[in-house]
């Protein structure tokens, strides 16, 4: 990896990026020093400016960057390292120093659209007209495409295969609606089991 660390007074930014869910997670800069620095401990560090010396993020708070990848652009005058976050990484609290949520992608905004078709009550809306039907009704939709799901994961169509998940996924949604949870609760379990 071939930086130019000489275009801006020996400091290039560098773009740090959620590993998971590539969301943008702040803006720093490295010198040469900082850049060998984070290559061989696997933990961000930056040069600040402010301070005039190197910067490990986390190294008061603990809210650690771990490395995962680092790239460099095509002009080689800027990086680009996709990290862990230990917590949050802004200093004011938030998630991401540009914007205070996780940002949780396409499964997030289908969840929404789901609930505003739900909570709007949009008619001519397969999402709104199966959750009039009740929990029993939404609940044996999911059951039967997981089913649909079962039997096409022992085949080799890989388009039925995934049009199955996506399926499932779907009403999957739409059943934790109906049962007054959000994805994000499930990730939470998820997350907890994981520690």
């Amino acid at each position: 990896m071939n930086i130019d660390f000489n275009k801006d007074n020996g400091l290039v930014p560098v773009i740090i990026q959620d590993n998971r869910t590539l969301q943008v997670l702040m803006l720093g800069y490295m010198n040469e020093e900082a850049f060998e620095k984070t290559k061989k401990e696997g933990i961000v560090t930056f040069f600040s400016r402010s301070k005039k010396r190197l910067w490990t993020k986390g190294e008061e708070s603990g809210n650690f960057l771990t490395v995962k990848s680092i790239d460099i652009d095509c002009d080689q005058d800027t990086v680009l390292i996709k990290a862990i976050p230990e917590n949050v990484v802004c200093h004011t609290g938030s998630f991401s120093c540009f914007g205070g949520k996780k940002s949780k992608g396409f499964l997030y905004e289908l969840e929404d659209k789901i609930s505003q078709r739900i909570d709007h009550r949009a008619e001519g809306s397969y999402t709104y007209s199966l959750y009039q039907r009740g929990i029993n009704k939404v609940a044996q939709k999911v059951g039967e495409e997981a089913v649909e799901l079962v039997i096409e994961a022992k085949d080799n169509n890989e388009v039925l295969f995934k049009n199955e998940a996506a399926d499932l996924m779907y009403h999957f949604l739409i059943l934790l609606k109906a049962k007054g949870f959000a994805l994000e609760d499930i990730e939470s379990v998820l997350q907890d089991r994981n520690k």
